[in-house]
């Protein structure tokens, strides 16, 4: 297995988005949606993104409609909703299935990287997250409940460790 840096999933507008440019920072991963009762915590990405960016933190935020279709809109619409409700100012790309055959490849390597509670590899809802470090390796995986706040610690701790 590879990492991260080796992948390149779409930007919300189909062009290519490679990883590879996020060499050297932190990464912080979830799947989003623009309705469900966790998206919430954009507001809280957010925050913690421009907390953050200057010393290295980059949040990837990746549409999902997987769960209770809870992401039904389009790239555009889906950016517009980021923007407008929460301040979003960090990268959405286009929207991916993170579980099945269809499962986009960053969120296989995510899965197989760090598996969930008592080894299960599906992401189980929306606002799944994983603290990726500067070598592209997954640190941690967060279940969608806990809030971006309560990953300060942990980005902190990311970001202090040097580049490669």
């Amino acid at each position: 297995m590879g990492t991260l840096h080796d992948l390149t999933p779409n930007a919300a507008d189909g062009t290519p988005y490679p990883l590879a440019q996020h060499r050297g920072q932190v990464v912080l991963i979830v799947n989003v949606a623009s309705k469900c009762g966790f998206t919430p915590q954009y507001a809280g990405l957010e925050a913690l993104w421009r907390r953050h960016r200057a010393r290295g933190l980059v949040v990837l935020g990746f549409p999902c409609n997987q769960f209770g279709a809870q992401e039904p809109g389009s790239a555009a619409e889906i950016a517009g909703f980021c923007d407008l409700t929460y301040g979003v100012s960090f990268p959405i790309l286009a929207k991916v299935a993170v579980n099945g055959s269809q499962a986009d490849p960053v969120f296989s390597h995510l899965t197989q990287a760090k598996p969930g509670l008592l080894g299960s590899r599906p992401v189980k809802w929306n606002f799944t997250k994983f603290l990726v470090g500067r070598d592209g390796r997954v640190i941690a995986r967060y279940a969608p409940q806990t809030k971006p706040e309560a990953l300060e610690a942990d980005v902190a701790a990311a970001l202090a460790e040097p580049a490669p």
